[in-house]
């Protein structure tokens, strides 16, 4: 197994009420985990505690056994904001965290080349921020975050502030990519539609519950259609475990 959560809970400094209660989810190699739920639902704490930057009140996190108890290089997060600095060029940015990790400079070269040609991105080696589109700078971060060669990319709906377009086609990107590296993923998202394309499982959170409503296994091959009939029904089913788990 590759990441577990065992009977965590969440309170947060200062309350008493739960963020998250009992959670208990295990994530395999290799797998692609959809989490989806209403807002203040607890999915991005639920990726914080994945990462480190938060501390379970209760239970523990595990990562092939091993406690989580802070951030560290085997898991990169990827976050909606995509974090690039301006005053660096696209291939800097890149290469920023495995700078930071000491990795070897010609290691670096290899894996920025790769990636950047991965998502799309040759040829904008030397570009500054400011010169790309949204899309195209998450596609940076997706590369930097790549470059970092985690065991699991955590990402926390890094598409959500682009337009229909451009998020259906980094999803696309992002699929293919997940295919050819088979990294585990654990992605946070607002869309049914999204968490039903990208997903071998989806996880619904709830308020009214504090953690897990339901774990629905996606059993469509790939690549996924959302317009055929089965993906349509998945959605639909989702957006009503969604909305069922709302507090009344």
């Amino acid at each position: 197994m590759a990441l577990e959560f065992r009977n965590v809970g969440k309170k947060f400094e200062n309350s008493n009420r739960y963020t998250l209660k009992d959670m208990n989810i295990t994530i395999e190699d290799g797998e692609f985990v959809c989490i989806v739920g209403e807002s203040g639902c607890g999915k991005s704490t639920l990726l914080n505690l994945a990462a480190g930057l938060e501390r379970p009140s209760e239970g523990g996190i595990y990562l092939d056994g091993k406690a989580i108890t802070g951030p560290g290089a085997d898991r990169t997060v990827m976050f909606q904001e995509h974090g690039l600095y301006p005053w660096l060029t696209v291939e800097e940015n890149v290469k920023f965290g495995m700078q930071l990790q000491k990795v070897d400079k010609k290691e670096q070269e290899e894996r920025a080349a790769k990636y950047l040609k991965m998502v799309h991105l040759q040829g904008y080696e030397k570009y500054r921020i400011h010169q790309l589109s949204g899309g195209m700078r998450q596609r940076v971060a997706l590369a930097r975050a790549l470059t970092m060669d985690s065991k699991i990319l955590l990402m926390d709906e890094p598409f959500s502030a682009l337009d229909k377009q451009t998020s259906n086609r980094l999803r696309e990107e992002l699929e293919t990519i997940w295919l050819k590296t088979k990294k585990t993923v654990l992605f946070i998202t607002h869309s049914v539609e999204e968490a039903v394309y990208l997903g071998d499982r989806v996880i619904v959170l709830s308020s009214t519950y504090k953690g897990v409503r339901d774990i629905v296994p996606i059993e469509l091959p790939r690549p996924r259609e959302v317009y055929d009939e089965a993906f349509v029904e998945y959605r639909h089913r989702l957006l009503r475990e969604v909305k069922s788990g709302m507090p009344a």
